[in-house]
This record gives structure tokens, C-alpha cells and sequence, in this order.
């Protein structure tokens, strides 16, 4: 498995809150939201595998560095593919977010 590089800071401090936070017109569907969730309680607040303590991000890295969805589930039992695509739609709607880099803010200063 790789190395997790550089996190952006979110606040999801309300774990109920998140869908709305997302942009969920975009979405393929409803499975990501009841297939993942974000509990503060658990994986210190980063998006789960609803159920699980497998967080989001590990299933796209794995699948990043070449994994299959079968190699997936072979290695995680209890993961259904469902699961999987649900990560990756999570994921998409993310980097479906603004993000103002904080050089652009100082250079209008």
C-alpha cells in the first residue's frame, strides 16, 4: 500500500452534515451516502466504508497503484463492490470542491 501524502484540512465536525457540504446534483446516485460515512469517532473523522474502519482513501490509493476492485474484495471479505464505487464517487465529488490556494488570496492583498 502507498504512502499517504498531503491532506487538506476539511471541517466535518458535523458528520450529519457532509452530504450537503458535497454537491450531491453531481452524484451518480445515492449509494455514496449510505455506503460511506464520517463519524469523528471513527478513523479520527475521515470518510469509512460505512460499518468498517477502512477509510476512503485507502481503497482509491489502492486502487490508484493498480489493485482491482476483485483484488479488493478478495483482501477485504466483508467489501462488496458497491462499496468500492461508492469510494470512488465519494472521491470524485470532492475534487468536484473550490479550492482557493492560499497564494492567490495574499497576491490580491
Amino acid at each position: 500500500m502507498g504512502k499517504v501524502h498531503g491532506k487538506v484540512k476539511t471541517d466535518r465536525s458535523d458528520s450529519r452534515s457532509w452530504p450537503a457540504k458535497i454537491g450531491r446534483q453531481n452524484s451518480g446516485g445515492d449509494a455514496m451516502y449510505e455506503r460511506i460515512s464520517i463519524d469523528p469517532r471513527v478513523c479520527h473523522g475521515q470518510a469509512c466504508i460505512k460499518g468498517t474502519r477502512i477509510p476512503v482513501h485507502q481503497i482509491v490509493r489502492m486502487l490508484a497503484s493498480g489493485d482491482t476492485v476483485e483484488d479488493l474484495i478478495e483482501e477485504y471479505p466483508g467489501l462488496r463492490r458497491d462499496d468500492i464505487l461508492a469510494c470512488l464517487d465519494y472521491a470524485a465529488s470532492l475534487s468536484e470542491e473550490q479550492v482557493t490556494p492560499i497564494e492567490a488570496l495574499t497576491s490580491t492583498i
